[in-house]
């Protein structure tokens, strides 16, 4: 349905729409062998590094091959210099240049196989936080490989299936944005999805979530933590009486440990986080001891420097690059991802019992990290806000080089002392830099609808970026 269309319709229609969208959706992510590929997957969570370098190996020789001989992008290289021996595994993948999300948004068809029938394949857009999204095409095999990780991981891990009803909060917009009054949200009976808006949340509306979620039997809730951490802030100044959930996910957002906090403390369910994107190429999920485990399957990952010439150091966070294993269709090898983490060491193992790599941290966005007078580079900054703060949500700007603002949706009871809190807190990561608050009623979003807790508004290219620490 069009989206001018959508937004005329009466709500009952609307639910109608999604609903004959996540019918097409189920038939594209799950098939009859849903419950082998849960089965295979949950086996190699028990594998040892032999077993998964060899697995990786052949992934890695198999995408390497088909992009140089059948991708026109990666054909380029080889012609460019065809004495380099680029398939010889891991070291051929060293000599490959990084690809850049730009040179991706430029010219996508370039990345897919000669073979590549693209009426066949399922086209899929990035969620575009620059404003521009990214075009990506992905064979259904490898979208349901995907998803039977999802299933496994995300779901199965915490005693949940396909089955159980959910709500997530993400950045489509199922309600028009000009509405004032319920439903904020659709339900998609196809998949026992209640879609909730998060470009409607506010205090006047917080209960009316809550009824919903009730109303629907949502039994976990999926989304971006920034929306869901407003609402449990909502629903604990308030008052209000939510029904038993047994978990919530936390989806493309990093999740703050005020934020987890809060969540719980409204909630009163476990809240785990997951890291996956469109392009495919990384996966991890929370266990049960909550570590954050990569997916070895989707990837190989790589954790260079800033300027993205060689691995960052020992201990230090640094640019995720990843080559992806599943879409062979329109392989995507070293890819910038554009975010900045931390792995464990190598030797590292979860109380969990399982093999599969540890994350030891996610800072965020690498374009978006308070750059400080002396020269260091800070991204999380989350400490600063502990949940026990009357705050809403809040976002710290870099508008200086020497000057941040802290933008602030104040909670029932914010004072002086709370600003001062900050202020400390602030100094302690940033040093000397000027501190000035606003005061907002919302914080604005991204196009996708996604939040950012650091914004920088300075030109990167006007800084000399040191190395990236996460205080606290």
């Amino acid at each position: 349905m069009k989206k001018w269309l959508y937004d005329r319709v009466p709500a009952v229609c609307r639910g109608w729409a999604a609903s004959l969208r996540g019918a097409q959706l189920n038939r594209l992510r799950y098939g009859h062998d849903l419950d082998r590929l849960v089965h295979e997957a949950n086996e190699r969570e028990y594998w040892s590094n032999e077993q998964w370098g060899e697995y990786r190996a052949l992934g890695l020789d198999d995408i390497l091959s088909r992009a140089l001989q059948g991708v026109p992008f990666y054909r380029r290289y080889r012609r460019q210099a065809p004495e380099v021996d680029w398939r010889s595994g891991f070291v051929g993948l060293a000599t490959l240049p990084v690809l850049r999300k730009e040179m991706l948004r430029r010219e996508p068809a370039s990345f897919l196989h000669d073979e590549a029938v693209r009426a066949r394949m399922w086209r899929e857009q990035t969620s575009g936080s620059t404003g521009t999204p990214v075009t990506l095409w992905q064979s259904r095999d490898a979208v349901r490989q995907w998803y039977g990780l999802f299933e496994a991981r995300w779901r199965r891990w915490n005693g949940l299936t396909r089955a159980n009803r959910w709500a997530i909060f993400g950045g489509q917009l199922v309600t028009p944005f000009r509405q004032r009054k319920p439903p904020y949200w659709v339900w998609n009976s196809a998949m026992g999805q209640l879609y909730c808006s998060t470009y409607h949340l506010s205090a006047a509306s917080a209960a009316a979530y809550v009824e919903a979620i009730k109303k629907y039997r949502v039994e976990y809730i999926w989304g971006y933590a920034s929306a869901i951490a407003v609402l449990a802030r909502f629903v604990l100044d308030q008052g209000i009486q939510v029904p038993q959930i047994q978990l919530a996910l936390s989806n493309a957002e990093p999740l703050y440990s005020h934020q987890r906090d809060l969540i719980r403390m409204a909630f009163q369910c476990p809240v785990k986080d997951t890291y996956g994107m469109s392009e495919m190429v990384c996966g991890a999920s929370e266990c049960e001891h909550g570590g954050i485990h990569l997916w070895p399957e989707v990837g190989i990952c790589e954790v260079l420097n800033d300027g993205l010439e060689g691995p960052s150091r020992t201990g230090e966070a640094g640019q995720l690059v990843c080559t992806g294993l599943l879409n062979r269709e329109m392989p995507l090898i070293r890819y910038v991802t554009g975010d900045v983490v931390m792995l464990a060491d190598n030797a590292s193992r979860c109380k969990c019992g399982r093999t599969l790599p540890l994350i030891e941290r996610i800072e965020g966005r690498s374009d978006d990290l308070i750059v400080t007078p002396d020269g260091r580079s800070v991204g999380r900054l989350d400490p600063v806000f502990k949940s026990n703060l009357p705050i809403v949500e809040a976002q710290v700007a870099q508008v200086e080089h020497d000057h941040i603002v802290v933008r602030i949706v104040r909670g029932a009871g914010f004072g002086d002392a709370c600003e001062h809190s900050l202020r400390v807190g602030l100094a302690e990561r940033l040093g000397e830099m000027r501190v000035s608050f606003e005061y907002l009623d919302a914080i604005p979003r991204g196009k996708n609808g996604k939040f950012k807790a650091v914004v920088s508004c300075i030109p990167t290219e006007s800084m000399d970026r040191g190395s990236v620490h996460a205080p606290g």
